[in-house]
């Protein structure tokens, strides 16, 4: 990074952040909240510099914008003239404006959140950007850019222009010999030009070293502190969480990447991403001593002061803010932004991930302000509106899904009630069981983590009975749980060749040409190429040989590489010298690289090859990726306009594809769904592509893109049943609306009829308010209607069935249903339709039932009778109706009739040789389970004897018992007559 300035190197640099504002909440063991950054390229540190001190010094005196109010003061930076100056002023210095991008990162998984206004740029840094990307083509560029961080330094609950010197300090990265860093005095150097000695300050890598995540683009930095005091030395208050010493401005030199092992490899492009404050520079410029003291978060403590009755905000911090109300404000608006925002652009509190954090934002806000700001429940999603008008300026997004922000925070709202209850009782048996004066820190942990009890309210509930908690243990339980989910996201699928920045600068350095691509979309043809590259995965060769698993780097190519969701082409490369088979094609900054291993021969650099790709499995995949435009129009047209694409996957087998919907989509509702699609492909409707400017593209009325997706400029634009040319023409056409249209780098089928048919098989929740649908096309969705077609006439067939097959034959159809590949729909049906059968069943086992009761009570009656004949005083008999339970019950009905109606002891067989299993019920009149000197589970364990059966104790009178081999029956009611006979002298 050193000379850059003399050797014309550009820089990126990041704008000014709407940060954090976080003032200093004691304890808290996560925080999160939106930010914004600024960009900009220059060529030099030196001309960095000297422009930031023009800025700084003069120009935001120059923009005389209308001035506001903060409790009837008139403001002369209000906060919208401060962000709009800081834009104007780069616009001015030919810095093109760039919109946010999503808080919830975009084809980035190493990112919960976007937390650096550079994330968005990581293509650049990382050398891999697509050449027909806008991205490609910026020089210098500034934006606001919304921003979700978790823990560090920046984050402050607690809490350039025109500033005075004084108050000043710059920080330097000071190097790291543990990790072989050198110091940054270049950096030194300039600052002292500006600064005295003692203000300008070096720190290591904690401080000084700035990275976005556990891998990524990385480099040394220097600061720009300010003191809110000043008039003194505050030197020792830099990089120190002294809120009167705060961090506004940051330059990171983007210089190397962290690779998954935790090694730093240098990148050859070498960029200046610098951020700004927001609050923070706003906050000083109104002379306020917190970032909350500001028009930024002011309005917000209005609406929560009206919406809970508590005392107006002072702006007290710390042991002053004694009843912790001023601390539950500024949580409560620090939450609520950063919970919309996300929510606005496409997350949701959920159970995992990045849901879950939010979901535990949401919770500490409501905690906040049903404990200590006495709101009632619901009164949190009712902020949205007041945050809506305050930001939606600069982030419409905000108005444009307010309803639907409300919608999931209100039923959070609603859903964590339940669970409060659920962690109060938590705590309160944690309490109890408390050994000494001290909550445990894993017990306090698990209320964070489970309950969303944050740590300074569960040590409120202590105090409150006279206990402590233990802060490191809490510390040290919730930095394993965030080792453990660091380790499951750094975990990597293996096997895949990639290319780096450094490997894809030695091509751009060896000019080697990116890949044409174009062939990709003409099918059924042999595609001649020159072989430029073979990459092993950490070097290139000029050859490879038979059985090496390499990835090779054509002139052009007719191979698609993964991308958009679609699977990657396979088949092979033949060269004069051997032959390659592809397994995998991926695209890396503008290269495509073939993936796979020699089966014959030697490919070499400069090999004339031919591409021959697998058509037959790409007819597989066309028909499905097409169907997906189908199917999310269908989506929009069945359920609303809200339904938005939250990821798809086309493979040849079956497509998957994820949308945000806030409810399970009932059965009648997927099957218009499959209806709409599969009426298009009956129309046989011509399927266009053609491209466009990206500007004209989305100008299309009805055209769908993925929120947050860069696009190529041209952009491909793929449309069903309607010229793109026609769109084109008339944009803002009404009709277009009724067609499906999207921006699409895909391969298509060329007619919805080659689609065949397209099946459902499935929808269920991913995340809170996403929803997922699995489909077939082709020859496996007819197959599909076909199987759902034989099921349904089995189960009209079993209609027929007699009634002691039926219950068999139902649990049989069910199995085959819950395993068969049918349409989802159907399967409904065929299920509601099964359910009548077992109520068929069930209506024919209570006439059974009825029918057995009745045969048991007039055979025992008549043996009764015919034993009170012949002077016995006991009757035993064998009724055969089973030996389930709905067996025992009648025989217990039946013998507790007889019994009252005949007066002596009575026991009653049931056998059933099929399993060869008995049941034997004994009873006896009275309650005391004796009958002169019969004792009923005597006689009983006289009986089970033979039939390898144990029975009960008896209770009222009554005893049961089962045997496992029926075979002796006869041997065991001889056995119990002559027990009884000896017991009551007959």
């Amino acid at each position: 990074m050193r000379g850059y300035a003399r050797r014309g190197f550009s820089f990126f640099i990041s704008h000014f952040t709407q940060r954090p504002v976080i003032v200093s909440i004691p304890s808290t063991p996560l925080h999160f909240t939106p930010f914004s950054h600024f960009r900009f390229w220059v060529s030099g540190k030196t001309r960095f510099l000297s422009e930031k001190t023009r800025f700084s010094s003069s120009s935001l005196q120059v923009m005389g914008l209308q001035s506001e109010s903060v409790d009837g003061v008139s403001l002369e930076w209000p906060a919208k003239k401060v962000r709009d100056t800081f834009i104007k002023y780069f616009e001015g210095k030919n810095h093109a404006f760039w919109k946010s991008s999503p808080v919830v990162p975009v084809n980035d998984p190493t990112l919960l959140f976007a937390n650096a206004g550079m994330n968005q740029f990581k293509p650049i840094f990382l050398g891999n950007v697509d050449p027909n990307s806008p991205l490609s083509e910026l020089k210098r560029a500034c934006n606001t850019q919304k921003c979700i961080r978790a823990g560090g330094k920046h984050n402050d609950l607690d809490d350039v222009y025109g500033l005075p010197a004084n108050q000043i300090y710059a920080t330097y990265f000071g190097g790291d010999e543990k990790a072989g860093l050198v110091a940054d005095t270049e950096a030194k150097e300039i600052w002292l030009n500006y600064l005295p000695p003692e203000r300008v300050l070096p720190f290591g890598c904690k401080d000084n070293f700035w990275e976005m995540g556990d891998t990524g683009p990385c480099g040394p930095c220097t600061e720009i502190h300010f003191d809110r005091i000043g008039n003194r030395d505050a030197a020792s208050l830099v990089n120190n969480d002294d809120p009167t010493c705060i961090e506004i401005w940051n330059l990171v030199f983007i210089q190397f990447n962290r690779e998954t092992d935790g090694s730093l490899k240098s990148l050859p492009a070498k960029h200046v991403d610098t951020g700004m404050g927001f609050e923070r520079l706003t906050s000083i410029l109104q002379n306020k001593m917190s970032n909350y003291d500001t028009d930024v978060f002011m309005p917000l403590f209005d609406a929560i002061q009206q919406a809970t009755g508590a005392r107006t905000y002072s702006g007290k911090v710390g042991d002053d803010d004694v009843d912790k109300v001023d601390m539950a404000y500024r949580v409560v608006a620090d939450h609520i932004r950063t919970l919309s925002f996300a929510i606005a652009d496409g997350a949701c509190p959920g159970n995992e991930g990045r849901e879950y954090v939010l979901r535990r934002i949401l919770r500490r806000a409501v905690r906040y302000g049903n404990e200590v700001l006495n709101a009632k429940e619901g009164f949190f999603n009712g902020l949205v509106p007041t945050l809506v008008n305050l930001m939606d300026d600069i982030f419409p997004e905000l108005k444009q899904h307010e309803k639907h922000i409300k919608d999931v925070i209100a039923a959070e709202e609603t859903s964590f009630g339940k669970t409060l209850l659920k962690g109060i009782e938590k705590f309160k048996k944690a309490a109890q069981e408390v050994d000494g004066k001290t909550l445990t820190g894993q017990d306090a942990f698990l209320l964070w983590d489970s309950y969303g009890f944050p740590l300074d309210l569960t040590q409120l509930m202590a105090e409150e009975r006279g206990l402590t908690v233990d802060t490191k243990g809490f510390i040290d339980a919730m930095a394993e749980a965030r080792e453990r989910s660091r380790s499951a996201q750094n975990k990597q699928a293996g096997g895949a060749i990639t290319m780096d920045a450094n490997a894809m600068a030695l091509l751009y350095n060896n000019q080697v040409p990116t890949t044409d691509d174009s062939s990709k979309y003409i099918w059924f043809k042999d595609h001649d190429s020159t072989i430029r590259a073979v990459y092993t995965g950490s070097e290139f060769l000029e050859s490879a040989e038979a059985g090496q698993e390499i990835g090779v780097v054509l002139e052009s190519t007719s191979f698609y590489a993964e991308q958009g969701g679609q699977i990657f082409d396979t088949g092979s490369i033949d060269g004069p010298h051997g032959s390659f088979k592809v397994s995998n094609v991926q695209a890396f900054g503008g290269f495509v690289l073939h993936i796979g291993s020699s089966e014959t021969g030697r490919l070499s650099v400069g090999d004339k090859v031919t591409c021959k790709v697998d058509y037959n499995r790409r007819q597989l995949i066309a028909p499905n990726h097409t169907c997906t435009h189908m199917l999310n129009f269908a989506l929009r047209e069945v359920l609303g306009t809200h339904v938005d694409q939250k990821g798809s996957i086309v493979l040849p087998e079956k497509l998957r594809y994820d949308f945000s919907h806030g409810k399970p989509v009932q059965s009648e509702e997927l099957r218009k769904i499959e209806s709409i699609v599969n009426e298009q492909i009956k129309a046989e409707l011509d399927v266009y592509a053609k491209e466009a400017k990206l500007t004209d593209a989305k100008r299309v009325n009805g055209l769908r893109a993925v929120f947050g997706e860069i696009y190529p400029d041209p952009v491909r634009i793929v449309s069903i049943g309607k010229k793109v040319e026609d769109l084109l023409a008339d944009p803002e056409k009404e009709e277009w609306s009724q067609y499906s249209a999207e921006l699409c780098g895909g391969t298509h089928i060329s007619n919805t009829k080659e689609a065949k048919a397209f099946a459902l098989l499935s929808e269920e929740g991913i995340a809170k308010g996403i929803r997922r649908v699995t489909a077939v096309t082709s020859d496996i969705a007819l197959e599909a209607f076909k199987s759902a077609c034989s099921l349904e006439q089995e189960v009209i067939d079993a209609s027929n069935i007699e009634a002691s097959l039926l219950e068999k034959k139902v649990a049989a159809l069910r199995s085959s249903v819950d395993a068969a590949s049918i349409p989802t729909a159907k399967k409904s049906d065929i299920r509601l339709k099964i359910s009548l059968l077992q109520d068929q069943v069930r209506n024919a086992q209570k006439r059974l039932a009825a029918e057995n009761r009745q045969k048991v009570v007039e055979i025992a009656s008549e043996r009764a009778e015919a034993a009170v004949a012949e002077g016995k005083t006991f009757c035993i008999s064998r009724v055969d109706v089973g030996v389930d339970a709905s067996a025992v019950k009648i025989l217990k009905e039946a013998i507790q009739e007889v019994i009252q109606e005949k007066k002596i002891p009575i026991m009653v067989f049931s056998v059933d040789e099929s399993a060869n299993k008995a049941i034997v019920y004994a009873g006896v009149p009275g309650k005391d389970n004796k009958c002169e000197g019969l004792e009923v589970s005597e006689w009983l364990t006289v009986a089970l004897g033979p039939l390898k059966g144990k029975g009960g104790k008896g209770k009222g009178g009554l005893a049961q018992g089962q045997g496992t081999d029926a075979s002796n029956v006869e041997e065991a009611i001889k056995l119990a007559v002559n027990f009884a006979s000896m017991k009551l002298n007959c």
